[in-house]
Order: C-alpha cells, then structure tokens, then sequence
C-alpha cells in the first residue's frame, strides 16, 4: 500500500486538486455570450450604417465646435486667416530676395512695403475715378428713372401720375418712420470701421512674422504630436500652404485677367465707373465661380441702367466671353493645377463659408478647403509621394531650386530644443537622462 508523505493532501488541496481517489469532474463548456448571438441578428449593412453614423455625428460635432469657435473669436481669426494668404501671396517674392543674398528681414521689409504702396495707390486712383464718375452715374440714373415713370405712365400699363407719385411718397415716409434704424446702422458702420482698423493692424503684424520664421513657428505648433507622427504632420502643413501659395498665385492672375477684360469693354461702351467696377470685379475673382459672376452682374445692371439695353446686351456679352476664357483656359492651366477639387466641392464650400461667415466666409471657403485636401492627402501617402514637390505650374523645371515657404533653413528667430528620440524600452530612457 502506498504511503503519501506528511503534508501532501494539504498541498494538494491548496494547490486545487484535492485526492480524494476519484476522477476530476469534467469542465464545463464555456457560455457563449449572449452579446455575440445579438450581433449576429444585426444585418451587416445595418452595422456599417450604424457605425459610418456614429462617426459622421463625431466629425460632425468636431465641425460645429470649429466653426462655433471662429465665431465666438471671429475678430482674431480672420485676421490669421487672411494673413495667412497674404504670406502665401509674398513669401515667393521673399524667397526670390533671399535666394540673391539679401537678408530674410530686409526682404520681409521690401516686400511687406511694395504691397502696400501698390495698393494705396490704386486705391487712391479707384477711389478717385469713383469720385468723378459718382456726378454722371447719377445724372444718368435719374434719366432712366424718368424715362421709367413716363412709360408706366403713358404706356401700355397706364397706370396714373398720382399712383406713381405715391410710390416715392411711401418711400420719403419710410425713411422718416425708420431714422432711428438708419442712425443705429451708422453707429454700427462705425464699429464696424473700428473692427476692420483693428483687424488690419493684426494682419499686419501677422504678415511680418509669418514672412519671416513661418516655418519656425509651424516646428514648434508641431512639437505637441507625438513624435511618431510628427513628421508627417510637419511634412503636410508645408504640403498645404505649397498649395495656398500655387492657389492664391493663381487667382490673382486670373482676377488680372478678369478685371482687365471686363474694364477695358465697359469703358469701351463709355459706362460710368468703368474702373471701379473692374476693381470690384478683380476683388469678386477672389471668389471662384461666383465672385466673377456677381460682380459682372453688378457691370451690366449699370450699364442697363446708364446706357440702355444694347449697351447692356454688349457688356454681358463681353462678361460671359471672360467667363468662358477664365473657366475654360485660365482655371485648368493654373488653378486646376493648384487646387484639385471639383466645382461642386467649390459651390458647396463657398455657400456654407457665405451662410456661417458671411463675404469673408465665401472668400476662406476655398482656400481651406485645398489646404485640408492637399494636407490629408499627404499624411496618406507614402514616403516617397509624401515628400514630393507639389504641382507648380510656374516653375516644371528640375533645375529650379527647391522652395522653402517660410525659410525653414534661415538663420531661427529663436533656438528650439532638439526633438526627444524615441524610446524603445530598452536601456536607459534617453528623455531622462
């Protein structure tokens, strides 16, 4: 008969298996989860739907907040924003500067200068063919105004002097029973002109440093990434303002060709404010599609109005031609190099910027909308496609040296500490040493 040594049941029985001399029971099978059971009742499109749904509500609400966000700080952002463009704008002229060897700052200082007198001084000549056109315009308007009454009154319609007096009548007493609401919107003109001051200044101020270490400034929004993903990050924001630049480079040549197209048939056709006009229409160009389209309206109403109906006929006519020329030529040769997106994405984005941001949400749509494209298709690609040159439709040749968009290899605005290797759990912890 065997003997068990001293303490061997105890240990057995610790140990979960008592020797009790029969055979261990069998284990039970394990219990399928119900929850696995109720899955499968689910139809698997009705499972995809559910969660696409779910995702579409978070990037959805991620949107809203976005957009609430602009809202709530509109007076800084669009600032930001449009020196954002502004620096897309000017950067390839700072590079060309610093490439010959001046410095970066004194290149920013030219730049930043050079814009500024073209501007006010074809504002001040705009501001003053407006001024000398304003006389004519009106004795032209109140013509046709006259010419409008004498028809409704002597024409087919016939309808009274007295009826079409009281439509002026209503009108006078309409602005008198509303001054106060005429006065208030004055005082909100003026806030308004405050804002926009205050807004500029802010570009302004914006532009400069942007111009100056931009890419400096991007290295360091960036080192909140992970660094698994932070060159990639890095590596698509410069990918996404290439594009701003090839977009807004584009677009002003365009807008040249618009406003030159259209200015030189109004004043052709002797229309008044056949300059500002095309000024208007050069800012309208700013807006694909639609901007172009409002703003030669606007030139055919007046002409209509100044001018009569044949005047009118010829200007749209000269209006629809640059039309067909800036969709058909200009748009594929430079723009649809620059932003690859289709015209419905384009009508679409321009709506929503004008319903949630009014003229400057129409002017932003685009521009955000070709950064967010370029940007996520870099951080999809490969390596290789990643780092590769987007398209730019000035400058095909291999020769050409590569762009830098901000100086990323100039001399630092500041010096920022090294990027912590990453740590592969082996070792010492090199972040902490």
């Amino acid at each position: 008969m065997r003997r068990d040594p001293p303490g061997w049941k105890t240990i057995s029985t610790l140990g979960g298996v008592a020797d009790t001399g029969r055979e261990p029971a069998a284990r039970p099978e394990p219990l399928i989860d119900s929850r696995l059971i109720d899955r499968e009742k689910v139809p698997p499109l009705i499972r995809a739907a559910a969660e696409w749904s779910w995702r579409l509500l978070v990037i959805g609400a991620a949107a809203m907040v976005a957009v609430k966000f602009f809202d709530r700080f509109e007076t800084v952002m669009v600032p930001v924003a449009l020196a954002i463009l502004v620096s897309a704008m000017l950067v390839p002229l700072v590079d060309a500067m610093d490439r010959i060897g001046l410095p970066r700052s004194l290149a920013v200082v030219i730049a930043i200068i050079g814009a500024l007198g073209v501007l006010s001084a074809v504002m001040t000549f705009v501001v003053e063919e407006f001024i000398k056109g304003v006389p004519a315009l009106v004795s032209q308007v109140t013509s046709t105004v006259n010419l409008v009454r004498d028809w409704l009154v002597k024409g087919p319609l016939a309808i009274g002097d007295k009826q079409v007096g009281s439509i002026g009548n209503d009108f006078t007493s309409f602005l008198q029973h509303n001054q106060d609401k005429v006065t208030n919107g004055a005082l909100a003109t003026a806030t308004t002109a405050s804002e926009i001051v205050t807004g500029a200044l802010l570009t302004l101020f914006l532009v400069i440093f942007f111009l100056y270490g931009g890419g400096q400034m991007w290295e360091f929004m960036t080192r909140a990434i992970p660094v698994g993903s932070r060159a990639k990050v890095r590596t698509a924001g410069v990918a996404g303002f290439g594009t701003l630049v090839g977009y807004v480079r584009a677009t002003v040549a365009v807008a040249l060709v618009d406003a030159v197209g259209i200015g030189t048939g109004l004043a052709i056709l002797n229309v008044p404010l056949a300059l500002p006009l095309a000024s208007l229409v050069f800012l309208g160009a700013f807006v694909p599609i639609v901007g172009a389209l409002v703003t030669g309206s606007l030139a055919v109403l007046v002409a209509l109005v100044t001018n009569g109906w044949i005047a009118a006929v010829i200007a749209a006519a000269i209006v629809i031609g640059v039309m067909q020329l800036e969709s058909h030529v200009l748009q594929p040769f430079l723009l649809g190099r620059s932003v690859r997106l289709h015209p419905v994405a384009v009508v679409l984005g321009i709506a929503a910027g004008l319903v949630s941001a009014g003229i400057v949400g129409g002017l932003l749509a685009v521009p955000l909308i070709a950064f967010i494209n370029t940007a996520v298709r870099s951080l999809h690609a490969s390596p290789d496609e990643q780092h590769a040159e987007p398209d730019d439709p000035a400058d095909d040749s291999s020769d050409a040296p590569p762009r830098r968009h901000g100086a990323l290899d100039e001399k630092r605005m500041y010096v920022a500490e090294p990027d912590e290797p990453k740590w592969d759990g082996a070792g010492e912890n090199p972040g902490t040493s």
